[in-house]
This record gives structure tokens, sequence and C-alpha cells, in this order.
């Protein structure tokens, strides 16, 4: 406040001044527009359609000149005008077709490409050189130029972009997509060496298929280029370009050059039909044709919809995957079509949990089936259907038929069968199980565990059945295997090397549970039942699970138990180690979705216990030269007792290591045991 005090009246009109002169300034810059009126309503569209320009006024309320401009424009009526509709700058020339020129009238031209002043409206008089400038402004939304969309607004060439907007310098790139990336389409270049031979008066070059932009071919040689056409529906042409011009073929425009040695052929495209550039030899000597044309790439990937979840209740899995689709013909095409293209990349499998909700309690049903009680005619009686020949694949059953007969009292008996004539026979025989077999179907690998060195990957093997479903019934030995090993190049920037890295949920728990739930099927085989829960809450504990040998009986659809004996292979195991997290005081509550969790205590499990060695054992000579064995034993990194063996990763155990011992010669004997020597060598 003493500063304010001590301020002197003019020291204070200043500040004032300053302050004043600063809020006009803000508040100008502010409210610029503030001394404008609303915009108006749009114009009407100075064309119909290719393409014309609409404006919108302002007035200024100022009494001085408002900062700014009072129209403006956009574009609009951005279609493709009918073929019958002719060019903009033609029809403009064409309405001074009934106005005298110096006393004369003439047929007008338009002279386009103007690089001077391209938005005036010069035409020429047709059969003349007389060039005439008949207005020096076009009308708005004519093209500046032939090959663009800038247009003329106003007598000044205005930017358009691909998108039709007005100052937008976005562009198509060399597949016709505005503002992409190049991805939808490809390179061809490559060139031609006709063969000469006296039978063969032409030869095929290349097919330029449909949609193919940005053509060029030259023909260097006697001999000379000529065209066939192929439709989307199927029409034929031919032609034979014999003089320089522009010519349409199946609504192409072809531009081509034709000189004492050599042939240019240019098309802008999109083709409108499959081209086939062809040449006819002359027979004088040989000639080469180099080409280049940006063909699209009409088979893309895309990713289906889920499958059907494995499991009806209870929790299950479904993936995506990835079809070959055909962009022409909006079809699925095989995947070799796709392969075609090394620009496509096959979309990686997603997989996601389905069908959560537990399982109903079932007690079964009763079907009740219709009984008539009398039947005053004779009739055709059949004996059930005999099992199916084949459980799929297609088989044959039977059944005998014969006609009987039921008196009042429901007694039937068998009668001659041409008292049943008068219906028709019932077949005896039929197919049966015509679907398919089920078989094995494997997805695509799921993505490395690790970013970089040594990890695992998965992928769900399903047994499907005709109608897609998860089932039993494939052969387990053809099963293909579920995880691999995978090596990212990347480096590892790690202390010390670790076996390859287990997936996380859901693919760890998905590769379990597909490994260890196997079906039934006719065949005997080891079915496992689920493990047990872990007999401790953390730590280390075991889990166990009844494993049985079962055979599905197909005559019945039951499953039976057999001795161990019948299932060939190695018996799944029935005890394995768990680990519940660690113990420290308090039990951690496990959230299913914290996936992460659960894959650290898997590392940590994996980790706890190791194979190391311990000590040698006794020599296997007392002198003379022995052999030791270092003994490996599994222990607890943590306290260092020992452990048992299953508790350690068995393909992690170290290699047998063996030592000399007892070298000093043995004392001397007889003469018969002093003629031998020391052995040469240890093992």
């Amino acid at each position: 406040m003493e500063c304010c005090r001590r301020a002197t009246p003019g020291t204070l009109l200043l500040f004032l001044a300053f302050l004043l002169l600063s809020s006009r300034t803000a508040r100008s810059e502010e409210d610029r527009d503030g001394l404008w009126d609303a915009w108006g309503p749009w114009s009407e569209c100075s064309r119909t359609c290719g393409g014309g320009a609409s404006y919108s006024l302002r007035r200024c309320l100022s009494s001085k000149s408002c900062e700014g401009r009072n129209i403006r424009y956009r574009t609009c009526s951005n279609v493709d005008c009918p073929p019958e509709a002719g060019d903009f700058r033609a029809q403009q020339c064409s309405a001074h077709n009934d106005v005298k020129h110096h006393g004369q009238f003439y047929e007008w031209l338009p002279v386009s490409n103007d690089p001077d002043n391209p938005c005036s409206l010069k035409c020429q008089a047709k059969g003349t050189a007389l060039v005439v400038e008949l207005a020096p402004k076009v009308l708005d939304g004519t093209r500046c130029y032939t090959e663009s969309l800038d247009m003329c607004i106003s007598g000044l060439c205005q930017i358009v972009g691909c998108d039709h907007q007005l100052g937008s310098t976005v562009k198509e790139d060399n597949c016709g997509v505005c503002n992409g990336d190049g991805s939808t389409c490809r390179l061809v270049r490559g060139q031609y060496k006709s063969q000469l031979s006296a039978t063969k008066s032409d030869d095929a070059v290349v097919a330029i298929p449909y949609g193919s932009r940005h053509v060029r071919l030259v023909l260097k040689g006697p001999d000379h280029l000529y065209l066939e056409t192929k439709t989307l529906q199927g029409a034929k042409g031919e032609n034979s370009l014999s003089s320089t011009g522009t010519f349409l073929v199946d609504n192409s425009s072809v531009d081509f050059q034709k000189f004492p040695d050599k042939e240019i052929l240019r098309m802008a495209g999109p083709l409108t039909a499959d081209f086939i550039v062809k040449i006819r030899n002359s027979g004088s000597s040989d000639s080469t044709v180099q080409f280049i044309f940006y063909q699209p790439i009409i088979h893309r990937w895309r990713e289906t919809d889920f499958f059907p979840c494995s499991a009806t209740c209870g929790g299950g899995y479904q993936l995506t995957s990835a079809e070959c689709y055909d962009l022409r013909s909006n079809r699925v095409v095989a995947d070799q079509y796709c392969h075609y293209y090394p620009e496509n990349i096959k979309p990686k499998p997603k997989l996601q949990e389905c069908n959560l909700d537990p399982c109903p309690a079932s007690d079964g049903y009763k079907q009740i089936m219709p009984y008539d009680l009398y039947h005053p005619l004779p009739r055709w009686e059949a004996t059930p259907w005999t099992a199916c020949s084949s459980s799929c694949g297609g088989g044959i059953q039977s059944r005998a038929v014969s006609c009987v007969e039921e008196d009042i009292q429901g007694h039937v008996t068998s009668v001659e069968e041409w008292k049943c004539m008068y219906t028709p026979k019932m077949p005896i025989a039929q197919p049966c199980n015509i679907f398919d077999c089920p078989k094995w179907l494997a997805q695509e690998w799921s993505p490395c565990t690790v970013t970089c060195g040594q990890g695992l990957r998965y992928r769900v093997v399903l047994c499907i059945d005709h109608r897609g479903m998860h089932t039993g019934g494939c052969s387990p030995k053809t099963k293909p295997h579920i995880k691999e090993e995978c090596i990212i190049p990347t480096p590892c920037y790690k202390p010390k090397e670790k076996l390859p890295v287990e997936a996380k949920l859901p693919w760890f728990k998905q590769a379990q549970e597909l490994e260890e739930g196997a079906a039934v099927s006719e065949e005997p085989s080891f079915i496992p039942e689920a493990w047990s829960a872990c007999t401790v809450t953390c730590g280390v504990g075991t889990q166990v699970r009844i494993v049985r040998c079962q055979v599905l009986l197909s005559f019945s659809q039951s499953v039976a138990d057999l001795p161990v004996d019948e299932c060939e292979g190695p018996k799944p195991a029935s005890q394995r180690a768990c680990y519940a997290g660690p113990c420290s005081g308090e039990i951690p509550e496990f959230n299913p979705d914290e996936t992460d969790g659960l894959f650290g205590g898997l590392q940590d499990f994996d980790e706890l216990y190791d194979w190391e060695y311990e000590g040698f054992t006794k020599c296997s000579e007392s002198c003379g030269g022995g052999v030791q064995e270092a003994v490996v034993s599994c222990l607890n990194k943590q306290t260092q007792e020992p452990a048992d063996e299953n508790l350690c990763v068995t393909s992690r155990r170290p290699p047998q290591l063996l030592k000399s011992c007892n070298l000093d010669p043995c004392p001397a004997r007889s003469s018969i045991d002093s003629a031998w020597k020391a052995c040469k060598v240890l093992c």
C-alpha cells in the first residue's frame, strides 16, 4: 500500500490508460467476428452432378470495414454425371454456337488445360485454328484441368482434395483409395520377350485383372500390340489398336501411340474388365515388352466370428479364425488365394471363455411312446433296426419285416405277405451314420509367450464332429500336439537363461484342460478325471485324480471300465505337486481375473526346487584308478533341504558327471597279477 500512496497522479493516469488499451486489444481479438452478421443460407449448387460449388454470404454490421471475407464456398453435387451429360466446359462453349462471332456462326469446342489461365472459357472453332476467349470466367464448379478435381470458383482455381473438400490436400494412393496407404494393391512390373515361331502368329504378354490402375506398356520391335477383354459378366471383346488415338474399350479409356519402332499403351484405370495384352508376330525379329501396373488385391483375410463353445455349460472355450474373402464376388474362397499376396497378413486367432454357468443337475427324462390297441387290418411289422455297421462315415443297418394280424384279444400272429400288399412294404435296409467321422481340428498358434529368447506357443486342438461341435471319438494317436517351443530372435538381457516360460491364463488353463480332458472313444484309452483340490492352502502340496481305462461301446453308446493292461501307452499321472502361493501369515485371496498373479506363482513354484550336485559316490577302485559319480539331488532352494524328485523339473536334471579317483598304483602281488598294468582309459 505504501507504493500506491507514493505514486504521482501522472503515473496513475498512464497506468489506467495502459489497462484500457490492453482491454480493448483483447476484446477486439475475441470479437473480431462480432462485427459480422451471422452467415446466411447456402446457395443452390452450381451443378447437379460432377462436383459444383455453393456459397454463403454475411453482412458487415460495422460502419467501418470488417476484417475477413463476406463470402465462403463449399463443394456440392459430388456424384458422377451420366455418360450422356458430356463435359461441363464443352457445354459452356456450345452455348455460344448460336451467337455470331465477327458476323459468322461457329461450332465451338473446349480448349482445356490452359496453363496461364485455366479458369477462362477458351474455345476453338471446329475445323479451324481459331481460338477465342468467349468468357473471362467459366461457371463455378468447372474443373481447372481434365485430370484434376481442382475447380474454378469466381474465376480462380481452388484446390480440391479427393475427399471433395475445398482446400483439402488429401490425395488418392496408387490403389485409388482416398488418403490410403497403398495396402490394397500391389505393383506388378516385368518384361516379356517374344518367341518367334512359324506356327505361332500371336502370343500373350500379360493378363491385367479388373480394377487395375496406372497401366503402361512399351513394345520395342516390329511386332504389334492388341487387346482381348472379358467382363465380369463373361462378355468377350478384342481391339486391334491399329492407329494412334484414345479409345474406349469396355468402358475403359485406352491411350495408344504407334511409332515406327515402338508402341506405347497407357490405361489410367480402374479397368472395368479383365485385359489380356497380346502381340502379333511380324516374323522379322524379336520384340520386347516392358509393363508396369498396380493390381488390386482382390482376396483378403477377414476374421470370423467366434466358433461354437466347446461346452454347453460349466465353462468352455471358443476361438476365432480367419477366412479368405473375394472382394469381387463377395464370397469366401480357398485359403490359397490369400497366400498369393505377401501383403496379406493372416490375423491371429482370439480365444475367450464361454458358457460359464454351472451345469444343472438332471435326472433324465422318460419318453412316452404311443401305442395302438387294435388294428382291424393286417399290417407290416418290423423288428428294431440292427446296430449300424459303422459309427460314422456311412454304414448299413437292417431289420426283419413281416405281415402280421391281430385279433380282438390282442394276439398277434404272422400271416401271408399278400394280405399286407394293400400298403407298401417297409424297407429292410437303410444307410446310417452317413455323417463324417469326428476329426482333429487344430487352430492357429498363439503368439509366443515371451518377447525375447525362448518361449512356448499354444494352439487349441479340438475333436470336432460333423456339426462342428466339440466331441469325442478321435484317435489319440493322431492328435496334433498343442504346444511347442518358439524362439524370438530378439536377445534377452538377463543374467541367466531360463527354460521356456509357460503361458498365462487362459492359454495355460486351456492347454492343461485339453491335454487332460480326453474323451472316451471306441479304442481302449486312459481317461483321467479332474484333479482334486490342492492339499494345502499355501506353499507346496499335492493333487490326486482317478485314471481309468475305459472304452465306448458303440452299440449301446455306454462307457465300460477295462483292466489297466487293456489300454496302450503310458498311464497319465494320478498325483502331482501343486503350489498355492507363498505362506506369509495371511492367505491371499485368489482372483481368477488376476492372471498375472497366478502366472507369477507358477514361476515361483518352478524356481523353488532345483537339481544340485551333492558330493560323489565312493570310488569304484581302491587303487590303480577308479571312477566316482556325482550325486544329483532335488533341493528346496530356500532351505537347501532334500525334496521329492517329482517337485523338480525332469528336463532340467543336470547331466551325469564322472571323475577319476585312487590313481596310485596298487602294491605288487604274485607274478600273474604283476603282469597287469593300469587301464589306459578311465571310462
